[in-house]
């Protein structure tokens, strides 16, 4: 344990509000969603009425076996919760699908790749409305 104070410490936490959790939600973010792709993973982003963003993480068995999927989960957790910029996301749900080459990669070249993809989605400062 830490000596950090327990309110410090639930300001790490990502909330289940922030989370996909329901399988026809990630089904309508492939059906709705409008895509972006990189090399290790593509994103999917559509439009929710909940006010918030929420992040959702698809890891299929050709990518490796339990392990290494639910490691690849926890770090693309981790750089979207710490992720500075995710606070001016508008309200959407963004599904991330790794793809097999993200079994090899890492951290950092996942790092920049996932933020890259999103920051595809932030509002454009001098956008006109």
């Amino acid at each position: 344990m830490t000596g950090r104070p327990a309110a410090e410490r639930r300001d790490e936490t990502f909330p289940k509000r922030e989370r996909m959790r329901r399988r026809s939600e990630y089904l309508r973010c492939y059906r709705e969603g409008r895509r972006r792709h990189g090399d290790l993973m593509i994103l999917y982003a559509a439009v929710n009425e909940l006010g918030d963003p929420r992040l959702g993480i698809t890891v299929s068995r050709k990518v490796g076996n339990s392990v290494v999927r639910h490691l690849l989960k926890r770090r693309i957790r981790e750089i979207y919760r710490r992720w500075n910029e995710r606070t001016q996301l508008p309200a959407m749900d963004l599904m991330v699908h790794l793809k097999p080459a993200s079994a090899q990669a890492s951290f950092s070249a996942l790092k920049k790749e996932l933020t890259r993809l999103l920051a595809t989605w932030l509002p454009r400062d001098g956008a006109a409305s």
